[in-house]
Parts: C-alpha cells; structure tokens; sequence
C-alpha cells in the first residue's frame, strides 16, 4: 500500500513552520530505502527499492531465504543489525559497499525509532581515489584541533569543504542571539556574487528544522530537479517512517523552489553544534546537479564534529575566563557592600572591572536611598527605579526600548536596553547596566517578513528574491544580552543578596547597641538635670548659679548626642546634609575652631600650620563639624600627653585639611569600616566614654557633600587623616 504522508502541493509559506520535515515519505532518487520492524518483517520500501535489490521480498514478508550471491551479504548484515536492535543493543550506523553486477552501492543501516532503516546509495563509479581527501581531511582536522581562534577555524573548514567537494560556493554562517544568521567566511567562484556579511533572516530556518541539522549535521541535495521518490508502506495507519537520520531523506519543498530562486541546482549543510544547540552552519551551493560521494561526505561529517568540538572548546574556553573574571568583580563587589557604609556612592570605582566581563555604556546604582548614575539625569533614573520597584522579577534583561512604556522609553535616551539586578528590595538596591541604542544597517538575504506574491498555492516566494539584498535600518534596540551574560547577572545578584542581608542583620545588631549606649548616655544627663530642678525647688540662692551651669551641660551634651543620631538617620535615609556653600575663609575657620578646642581642653598641646587665608566655597557650619570631630577623635584616641597637628593647604584646586596625632596603626580588619556608622568596636570606647563612634562617619559624609573625601593614613608614628574638598564647588 503506496502512503505519501506529506502532499508537496499543499506547503507555502503560512505553513512551512509547521511541516513534519523528518517524515516527509519521500526519498531523493540516487538511491533507494527499505525498512524492517524488528520482527525482521519489511515495513516500507521506496518505489525504485525493487529495481536495485532483486531479492527484495514484499511488503510484510521476511527476509529472502534465496539470493543472488552479490547480495547475500546485503541479507547477512540486515540480520545481523536486527538481532542487535532485538536484543536492545545501540549500534552506530553500520555501512558497507555492495557490488550488483556492474553498480557499486554505499549500503548505510541504522536503527531508529522501532524500524531498522537500510539505504543503497549507488556510486558513480569505482574508480574514485579518496586517498588523496582523506589526507587533506586529516591535515585539516588537525589544525582545527590547534587553532583557538573561531575565526580562523571556520576560514579552515570552509577551504577544505571546498576542496573535498568542489562546491561552486561554501560559506560559513552563525546565529545570533534572535537566531538570524550571518554569513561571516567564504570560498566561491570569482563570477558569483559574494555574501560575505549578509544577514540570514531565523524564519529562514524553521523550529523544527534546527532541531533536525542538530540531530543529523550533514544534509545533501544532489539535484533541485529531482523528481523525488515515494515510500510505500505496509499499513497506511501505522505511524509515519520518521527519516531524521537517514541520508536520503528529501527535502521541504519550500526550501526546494527557495534553492531554485537563487539559482542553485544542489546543495549541502554541515552543522555547527555547541552545548546542543545550532550555533552555526558550513552551506555549500552549486549551479548544477551536483553528487557528492557518500565517503567523502562522511569525511564531511567527521570534519564537521571536529570543528563542532572546536568551537565549542573555544566558546568554553572564553566562557571561563570570563566566568574566573567574573568571580572576581563578584567577590570585590560582596566585600564592597559589606563594607562599604554608602554601596551606590562606591559602586562607580567597580565599573571598570565589572566592564571586564560584561558589556555595556553606562551603569545606574541605588542603595538604601542613594542613587549614583554616571549617564542620566537624576529624574530619569528615579524613574526607571520606580518602573523596576513594580516588577516582580530580580533579574530583567531588555534590548527593545518597544517593550517599555512609552514616557520611560524616553526617560532613557540615548539607552534602549538595560541589565537590572535587585540586590535588596527592602533597601531598594538596584545595579542597572545600560546599553547604548545601536542604530545600524543590516543587509538581508531576502526580506526577513517573507512578504512574498501569492500564487494558485497561495503564498510563494518569488524567483530570484529569496537571496535578493534588501537593506534594513534597525532602531530602538541595543546589542541584545547573551548567556553568558545573563548567567554573570544571576550570580551577582544572589552573591550580593546574600551579602545584603548578612549586611543588614550586622547593621540591625550594631544599631541596637547604639540605641542602647545612646539611652544610657542620656539618662545621666537627664537624672543630673531632675536632681538640679529639686535643688532649684528648694531653694538655695547661693548655689543656682552651679546648679544652672551643670543643667547647660547636660543638656549641650544630650544635644550632641542625639544630634549625631539625627544627623546619621538623615544620611542613611538619603535626605542628604543640606549644604549652604558660600564663599569664606576656611583658614580663619580652621583658626576659631582650634582655639576654642584650646579653651576646652588646656591640658592639650595643639600645633597649626595654617595660611593667613584660604578662600573657598563651603557650608561654615558642616566644615566646622569635621574640624571638631577629627580634633575630638585625635584627643580621645592619641597617645595621651602627645601634641595634635592641625595642617591647612591649598593644592591646586583642592583645600587640604590634615589632623594627625602620635597613635599606633588602626588594624587592617577596622580601616574597611572606618567610616561606618555602626562600628562595634567604637560603642563603650574608654577612651571616649560619651560618644557614640559617629565622628568619622559623619566627617566622611560631610566632606563628600562638598565633592571632596576623607581618607585615612598611618607613617609609622602619625596617624593622620585628611580631608580634601574642592575650592569651588
């Protein structure tokens, strides 16, 4: 019974996509096809089967008992691979040559899929000479397993494919990200026009026919005006002859009339496969019908393994030295941010080797209420920020500025994709890679819709423009993230979600304690001022004088305090310091400020090196809080006896303050959180039993209002710190 399971009249373009390619229930015609059950019953046979093997059974029956002697051991090998897929025993493809009367014939048997597929594919003669192709087959496989450039490798493969098949054409293409390809080396005729940079549009290669280059790499179409031949089959219910492996399994029809608008009589595909997936594809075309030996096919086949294995080993090899990169940026990174009081105020000194491992042109921090952002206006990142706040996913990737609402799309100009990874979604820590919208033109092979005319079957390709160059200016979108990429981004972004919350359990922990010192401190003033109001009640005249300056005291020493946790709670919330910067004398500041720590304390020797004058921009009232704190950190921490050394200095553009005292060097473990606000070790100190360890952290915080920074120093007797701002702001 004659089944043809797919009518070749019917495919067009609508649906091509959807056409079962791997049971097509035809063969090409250079050869023939018969399939067992494993039963070793002949379940389907092509309609040329019976005139190369003359002792074909019919359908349903066994293996001859008879046959002619030269092709006895066609039935002995039948035999043998049917008792091997009896007996569940995987076998590779098993070929062998069968000589009937004057034909040569390249026998290949495969089991797959319950059937035992055997096909005759008849030589063009005997007298071919391999030796030669087979040598430069080897030679090429071996340099390909040398080389470590992909470029240079496919430029290899492409030349020996040419050689051993004597294509007209052989050209190299990969996929991209959206699976168009592009072809990117080779080898033709002078009198062809080249391709080389042209783009190949994904629907060029369905779903279904991707999966099959996987399976099967090596596809051959000897001749585009072959008439192709039916497979007959025992039981026309039964489940369709599934060809995906077999070597004469015919071809789309779509991609038939696709082959013979851009004049091409035959045509071969070898597959690049990486990690499984079809990561690009040797093509070879000819002007004419054009047969390609079975074995030297098959040296085709190993040499596309080989390049596939290449390739793969070099995309794995670039992959972990990224990924050993990648390790790196994450660890400095998760130290940064458990270190770091102010994570997105530092983030922009970790671009540059975050740049290292992924790409993009500009980047986007918020933490904890800061936002820093190198390319955007304050607003426009604010709201990118809150579009990012309403999404449910850690992890976005966009290339498309389509896919945002229309006011953000605007917001991020000149940007049109972005990599955004929520690190902490109670502190609202967002890192956002931003990538630059890349306008280009992009010369396809055909235009990628397929608008095609419409012909007696409906939607057809027209002759001679499925390979016509057609120009397409792409906008609105950035260079797309790939795998690797996105497989950083994950990473990262758990790596320092973990390191967040480590984090904020640390700060919650020190933040209590610091309630707990700020309500123990406050209570002595507080009980020193309740015991001076009922000295006051009763009444002793002689004495309110003492009574009223003890009560000043205490309650100067409650504002201090609790105007340190005011002024660490704006900052942390980022509402900022509020800065008034006018122009001033910072030298007659720097010169008032130590002489009232001099009235305070005589029993401390304080040295200045101060210029006359020293003019600048800079709130009075803030700089004076960072002249007070280092001088009281000198005092309380210096070694008791020793002078203090205030220093002033204009530096070209710079005003530079330096207060050093005689202390040994501050552990390496304690500098990382110098300037933190929550330092344990600061809380209870002896030597500063009123204070709350802020001093540092808000002198820090103050010199970076006014775009300067403090920084700490140690030259084997001095510790010193310094602050530098800028003259103008």
């Amino acid at each position: 019974m004659t089944r043809v399971v797919v009518d070749l009249s019917t495919i067009d373009l609508d649906n091509c996509d959807r056409e079962p390619i791997h049971v097509p229930g035809h063969i090409q015609p250079h050869g023939a096809l018969i399939a067992f059950d494993f039963h070793g019953r002949l379940t389907h046979a092509s309609r040329n089967a019976a005139g190369v093997i003359a002792s074909l059974p019919a359908l349903g029956a066994g293996l001859p008992s008879e046959a002619p002697p030269s092709e006895a051991p066609l039935w002995l090998a039948i035999s043998a691979a049917l008792k091997d897929a009896e007996t569940g025993q995987e076998r590779a493809p098993l070929t062998m040559e069968l000589v009937s009367e004057d034909r040569v014939f390249d026998v290949v048997l495969h089991a797959y899929d319950g059937r035992l597929i055997v096909e005759l594919e008849q030589r063009a003669s005997r007298g071919e000479n391999l030796a030669e192709f087979a040598l430069l087959a080897h030679r090429s496989m071996g340099q390909l397993r040398s080389r470590r450039d992909i470029a240079t490798m496919l430029a290899e493969a492409v030349e020996t494919v040419h050689k051993l098949t004597g294509f007209d054409r052989v050209m190299a293409y990969r996929f991209h990200q959206d699976d168009s390809g592009e072809v990117v080396t080779e080898v033709r005729l002078p009198a062809l026009e080249p391709f080389l940079g042209r783009r190949f549009p994904a629907s060029d290669i369905p779903v279904q026919a991707r999966a099959l280059y996987v399976r099967n790499p090596l596809r051959l179409i000897a001749d585009v005006h072959d008439e192709q031949v039916p497979i007959a089959a025992l039981d026309a219910a039964d489940r369709a002859l599934d060809l995906s492996y077999s070597v004469l399994r015919s071809v789309s029809p779509i991609h038939i009339e696709y082959l013979k608008n851009i004049q091409v009589g035959a045509s071969m595909s070898l597959s690049i496969v990486v990690n499984g997936r079809l990561w690009g594809l040797i093509a070879c075309h000819h002007g004419t019908a054009h047969r390609v030996p079975y074995a030297v096919r098959m040296t085709c086949d190993v040499l596309s393994h080989v390049l596939s294995s290449s390739v793969q080993s070099a995309v794995e090899r670039l992959d972990s030295k990224r990924r050993l990169a990648a390790v790196e940026v994450r660890k400095s990174l998760t130290e940064l941010l458990l270190a770091s009081d102010d994570f997105a105020a530092a983030f922009p000194d970790m671009t540059d080797a975050l740049g290292r491992v992924m790409s993009f042109d500009a980047t986007l921090c918020s933490y904890g209420g800061v936002l820093s952002c190198d390319a955007l206006p304050k607003e426009n990142a604010a709201q990118l920020l809150h579009w990012l706040d309403a999404e449910e996913q850690d992890l976005i990737a966009l290339h498309e500025s389509a896919k945002l609402p229309e006011s953000l799309r605007a917001a991020l100009q000149p940007f049109c994709g972005f990599m955004a990874l929520c690190i902490d979604r109670v502190n609202r820590g967002w890192i956002v890679l931003l990538r630059r919208e890349q306008i280009e033109t992009i010369v396809w092979s055909g235009i990628p819709a397929k608008l095609e005319r419409i012909g007696p079957l409906g939607a057809r390709l027209t002759p001679h423009g499925s390979l016509a160059e057609w120009r397409q200016t792409v906008e609105g979108t950035s260079v797309a993230w790939d795998d690797a990429e996105r497989a950083i981004a994950h990473d990262l972004m758990e790596s320092l979600g973990r390191a967040g919350a480590a984090r904020a359990a640390r700060m919650e922990m020190a933040r209590a304690q610091l309630l707990a010192v700020l309500g123990h401190d406050l209570r002595d003033p507080l009980q020193t001022i309740s015991m001076m109001g009922q000295m006051l009640e009763l009444g002793s005249p002689d004495r309110q004088a003492g009574y009223g300056k003890r009560i000043a005291t205490s309650i100067g020493r409650m504002q201090r305090l609790i105007g340190e946790v005011f002024e660490m709670s704006r900052m942390r919330a980022g509402l900022g310091l509020g800065l008034n910067c006018v122009p001033g004398d910072m030298a007659a500041l720097v010169r008032g400020l130590v002489d009232d720590a001099r009235l305070a304390h005589p029993e401390i020797s304080i040295l200045t090196d101060l210029p006359e004058a020293l003019h600048a921009e800079f709130d009075a009232d803030r700089m004076s809080q960072v002249v007070n704190n280092l001088i009281s950190n000198a005092r309380n921490h210096g070694v008791v006896g020793e002078s203090i050394w205030v220093r002033l200095a204009g530096e070209d553009t710079l005003v530079v303050l330096r207060v050093a005292n005689m202390a040994p060097p501050i552990e390496e473990t304690s500098i990382e959180t110098l300037f933190d606000p929550f330092k344990p070790r600061s809380i209870g100190n002896v030597r500063n039993p009123g204070g709350l360890g802020l001093g540092l952290y808000i002198a820090s915080e103050v010199a970076k209002g006014h775009g300067g920074r403090l920084e700490y120093s140690h030259d084997g007797t001095r510790v010193t710190f310094t602050v530098s701002v800028p003259k103008q702001r």
